[in-house]
């Protein structure tokens, strides 16, 4: 297991994880953020905003769009679900926690949003699901700046490790994460090339 982050870094944040994303969770834990999760039917987009609102305040939205990728059998349903399930949620959260109504003052200094794609190799428009996520990661950072919101993807590749996914995750939620936005990490490899 990577360690390197300090113990307690994450002390008195609450991140939200969507998806699996257990080795995230349990980083998240260990390093001594309140971890809370959304269970049921994400794309019905009123039971997400009370399963939201029933949270409370949320940090840090990690959204795992792997597991529902592979939950929907990947291909074209699995590229539905994991990219309109993702943006439910990010909506949902950032209304609830992060962005004041029309007219007022942002309801705190932001958030952040961290979404982590499927590898390439896990079927069919595998890519697509991660080109779509790092395109709303940087068009979000771009649209919601004003509001202190920093917006992330990650797009691991085949050679990358369950830990070392989850550290970077943890690397991104903790302050050190502050000064990334818009931006895509490849764990375990380069950049896919177009």
């Amino acid at each position: 297991m990577l360690d390197v982050l300090r113990p307690g870094v994450l002390d008195g944040l609450t991140v939200c994880v969507v998806g699996d994303g257990a080795a995230e969770r349990e980083r998240a834990i260990a390093l001594g953020a309140r971890v809370v999760t959304i269970d049921g039917e994400l794309a019905d987009e009123d039971a997400v905003q009370l399963a939201i609102g029933a949270l409370g305040h949320i940090d840090v939205l990690i959204v795992d769009a792997a597991s529902a990728f592979a939950e929907a059998g990947g291909g074209m349903p699995g590229l539905r679900v994991s990219v309109d399930d993702a943006w439910n949620v990010v909506r949902a959260v950032a209304t609830a926690s992060w962005i004041g109504a029309e007219g007022e003052d942002p309801k705190n200094d932001g958030g952040k949003v961290i979404f982590v794609a499927p590898i390439d190799a896990a079927g069919e428009h595998a890519s697509a699901v991660g080109a779509a996520l790092e395109n709303a990661a940087r068009t979000l950072s771009v649209e919601w700046a004003r509001f202190g919101i920093r917006v992330t993807a990650i797009r691991p590749r085949e050679g990358s490790a369950t830990d070392e996914r989850a550290e970077l995750v943890a690397f991104l939620a903790s302050p050190a994460g502050d000064y990334f936005t818009g931006c895509s990490f490849y764990p375990g490899g380069a950049p896919p090339t177009t």
